[in-house]
């Protein structure tokens, strides 16, 4: 029988059988098919995936860099939203929350007035003592008892050796400039004579604004006894890059409640439990909470870990499968661990 082979110039008869595939040598592939054998290009083996099975030991550091540069950048960008945009919808959240507890409290006549409660226990940090009003510069926020780093994530914080709002002596009110929605942003901008209310468990108080000043500016006159002075504090330089105190000083306008006293001889409602000496570090002004470093260590720990997996995952199933299957994780670790490293950031930022 003729065989017929594409690309000869003629027929040749050969009774032998053709096997199923020739390769030649210049890469040209005959295969058999019934009584003709085709002449046509050999078939070429498929690369491997990229950073999958098939990789070669050169190529393997270079993926290994490119996915550590990977996740690198995508902690950088975790821990930027979380202190801006996440940080942002975490403060309103947090804010409808305590207000709606301060509200309720308010109409029952719960609200706290003193920096203990019934039991001579101070308050827990984060309690809401007080809603604080200044339309001039559209705020309108709920105080928390409280100025760590962790507070002031929530809203702006009453310090707690100093008076509460809307009472006799000088009451401390420190928040954010930029960082978790910024709620003291604008209070530079206020001017003297300009007024702002503070609602607390004993009513509204109305202040009038004295003065702004930062490091280095003179002190307002000391309060008179018996008189109310408010001082509203956060960062001053970048709204990133906190260079000192940037402060605003208001006098009471309005009655002054009775409060607690720093000491223990001449009070309404007992001695203030903390005075400026046993205020803990960080709930100073620009200061960070180094308690959360244990945090900070095991949340690292097991970011390691993690990374390590979907690199070992992107050399045995590929770079896609890799991160299909390992970025959830990194994104929830990356979040966990930006929220504690923010607490080591200075609590005006």
């Amino acid at each position: 029988m003729a065989r017929t082979v594409e690309g000869t110039a003629s027929a040749v008869d050969d009774t032998r059988p053709l096997p199923p595939v020739i390769t030649g040598s210049a890469g040209l592939e005959v295969r058999r098919t019934d009584d003709l054998a085709v002449v046509g290009p050999a078939a070429t083996a498929q690369p491997p995936r990229p950073g999958g099975p098939g990789t070669s030991a050169q190529d393997r550091p270079l993926y290994v860099v490119s996915s550590v540069m990977t996740i690198v950048s995508i902690m950088a960008l975790t821990f930027m939203a979380t202190i801006s945009v996440i940080g942002g919808v975490r403060h309103a959240r947090d804010q409808q929350t305590a207000f709606a507890l301060l509200r309720g409290q308010l109409a029952t006549g719960t609200a706290p007035v003193t920096q203990t409660d019934a039991k001579g226990r101070l308050r827990p940090l984060g309690t809401p003592v007080a809603v604080l009003d200044i339309p001039q510069i559209g705020l309108r926020e709920v105080v928390l008892e409280g100025t760590t780093s962790g507070v002031l994530r929530s809203g702006p914080g009453h310090r707690r050796d100093s008076a509460l709002p809307g009472q006799e002596g000088v009451s401390v009110l420190m928040g954010r400039q930029a960082a978790f929605g910024g709620p003291f942003h604008e209070i530079k901008r206020l001017r003297k004579g300009q007024v702002f209310t503070v609602t607390t468990g004993q009513g509204t108080a109305t202040y009038r604004v004295i003065g702004v000043r930062r490091a280095g500016d003179p002190a307002p006159p000391l309060v008179q006894a018996g008189k109310g002075r408010m001082i509203l504090m956060t960062a001053a330089g970048g709204d990133w890059v906190p260079q000192g105190t940037l402060r605003v000083d208001a006098d009471l306008v309005t009655t002054q409640k009775p409060g607690e006293r720093p000491a223990p001889t001449v009070h309404d409602s007992g001695p203030r439990p903390l005075t400026a000496a046993s205020l803990p570090l960080p709930e100073r002004p620009l200061q960070g909470e180094p308690g959360v470093w244990v945090w900070v260590l095991l949340l690292t720990q097991l970011l390691f870990a993690a990374s390590v997996a979907v690199t070992w995952a992107r050399f045995r199933w590929g770079a896609w499968q890799a991160w299909t299957a390992g970025g959830p994780l990194l994104l929830a670790i990356g979040v966990a661990l930006s929220a504690q490293v923010a607490r080591l950031l200075p609590n005006l930022m």
